[in-house]
């Protein structure tokens, strides 16, 4: 998993977040399918850098791609 992206049960109920945030890798997704540009997302949670940004979306790209694996193998 991505060094930037944890998961733990006693954070957001285990939804991914931005390591050290409690800002979950779906808000950032949501924001970026808004049309939202890394500065503004950065503007919006000063928390964040344009890594965390990318890991997000890294982070998807994976479960997206295992996904796929799964059902080629159904």
């Amino acid at each position: 998993m991505n060094e930037r992206i944890e998961i733990n049960p006693k954070i957001m109920a285990g939804k991914p977040v931005i390591k050290g945030t409690r800002i979950p890798v779906y808000l950032i997704l949501d924001l970026l399918a808004e049309g939202k540009t890394f500065d503004d997302i950065i503007d919006a949670y000063p928390d964040l850098q344009k890594e965390d940004i990318e890991a997000a979306l890294h982070y998807a790209g994976h479960l997206t791609r295992f996904e796929e694996e799964q059902l080629a193998e159904a």
